[in-house]
């Protein structure tokens, strides 16, 4: 398997008013997207933007025809942005897009709210939110994984997969991105993350996923694991001073890190992870725990804890079931978990129990199709929000105090979310 680096065309057909902004006006105005860490000599006049005094995080909420960029310190629909077919909805990795999957392509969204790091002062900036027209085809566009300055995105149909500078999300109305691609000996239902000295991808075949591969910068393969039947999901753990990399397994996980491929097996012969949700501040990553291999749905109450560590995995039993929109983890490293019984269960990672449980929405069931909107949960810094589709409401839950403090009207019904401190 051989990487491919190259500096590729990408789909920039801009408006004239977009060209306009970009190649400088009679604003005078300093880009403040120019971050000076990585081009100190570019200042380039563009229209002029709003400066505030502090981060502004918004989200973005999908629902049946577009995109709503919602505040997220008052609930207010910025914009509405439309789109067409089934939108899944992903961070970026900069704090300030994300990325769109939609039905031919990944279409980068600038939710218009970023800071820029001086080191010892920053500066806040807003802007009008937009659809950008930055897209990387993709016939089955699938996993979106923002790791360590880069922004990988994975093809389902084809097995190719793009990897660009986060970065230069930032400067895209003067920059063309730098994506290498690599693409996977079998298409399948995958993910991949480009690391700083090579790549891990997961390997199989439209029928069969089987496990994961670890390449050096040459592409060729310098770690490998197929015990790892359904292979699915991706997350990253602190282990130490080291980040280490987890899959999901239909029998356990499996642990990449820089010596290998780790497994970790669950205590059941089948037990489905296919969902994971890690922490910067924490060795053990949160999944969910399926046991039963011929339901057409089901419904666990259990979710996973694997202790990268030392590679073993607890069940915590929550009383309620949840779906794969309801893991997050909170700034400190305790889990998360929005379950089917209305609440917000806080899964202290440490001792392997629920610390508490809020309630924030109405009881609900999962529907069968999972395209079908359901109560969501997406963390942004110190705050989780948790959209409730049977009413069309955005609620605001304090992490530091475990309680619900706002609640917000949607104009639509919403379905995914992502955040963005801003």
């Amino acid at each position: 398997m051989k990487l491919r680096r190259t500096r590729i065309p990408v789909l920039l057909a801009l408006s004239i008013s977009w060209l306009a902004a970009g190649c400088g006006s009679d604003s005078g105005t300093s880009d403040p997207t120019a971050d000076p860490a990585n081009d100190p000599t570019t200042e380039v006049t563009v229209p002029s933007v709003a400066s505030v005094d502090d981060p502004v995080s918004r989200l973005a909420v999908t629902y049946d025809g577009g995109v709503l960029v919602v505040g997220a310190d008052d609930g207010e629909v910025v914009a509405d942005l439309p789109a067409d077919g089934f939108l899944r909805v992903s961070p970026a990795g900069d704090e300030r897009h994300v990325f769109l999957a939609s039905p031919g392509a990944f279409r980068a969204v600038d939710l218009g709210a970023w800071t820029i790091d001086h080191g010892d002062h920053a500066h806040h900036y807003v802007d009008d939110p937009e659809l950008t027209d930055f897209t990387v085809p993709a016939e089955e566009p699938g996993h979106v994984v923002p790791h360590d300055g880069t922004t990988t995105l994975f093809d389902d149909a084809t097995g190719e997969m793009t990897a660009l500078p986060t970065f230069q999300l930032g400067e895209l109305d003067r920059v063309e991105p730098d994506l290498e691609t690599l693409r996977a000996e079998h298409a399948h239902h995958g993910v991949a993350v480009r690391l700083e000295d090579g790549w891990i991808h997961t390997v199989g075949t439209t029928e069969e996923r089987t496990g994961v591969q670890r390449l050096d910068e040459d592409g060729a393969v310098v770690a490998s694991s197929e015990d790892c039947p359904g292979v699915h999901g991706e997350t990253f753990a602190a282990r130490g001073e080291e980040e280490v990399a987890v899959f999901g397994c239909e029998d356990g996980v499996l642990v990449v890190d820089t010596e290998g491929v780790t497994k970790v097996s669950a205590p059941d012969p089948y037990a489905r992870i296919g969902n994971l949700a890690g922490s910067d501040e924490s060795a053990y990553v949160l999944g969910d725990y399926k046991v039963d291999e011929d339901a057409e749905l089901e419904r666990p109450t259990r979710v996973s804890l694997v202790d990268t560590r030392d590679g073993s995995l607890r069940l915590v039993e929550l009383g309620a079931s949840y779906t794969f929109r309801s893991l997050g983890r909170t700034p400190d490293g305790d889990g998360l978990v929005l379950g089917t019984d209305g609440s917000l269960h806080l899964v202290d990672a440490r001792r392997g129990e629920v610390a508490s449980s809020l309630p924030v929405v109405a009881a609900w069931e999962e529907p069968m199709d999972w395209q079908e909107p359901r109560p969501a949960l997406e963390v942004v810094g110190d705050r989780a929000f948790v959209t409730e589709p049977a009413t069309s409401t955005l609620h605001v839950v304090d992490l530091t105090s475990m309680s619900v403090v706002a609640s917000h009207a949607l104009p639509e019904v919403p379905n995914e979310i992502a955040g963005v401190t801003g």
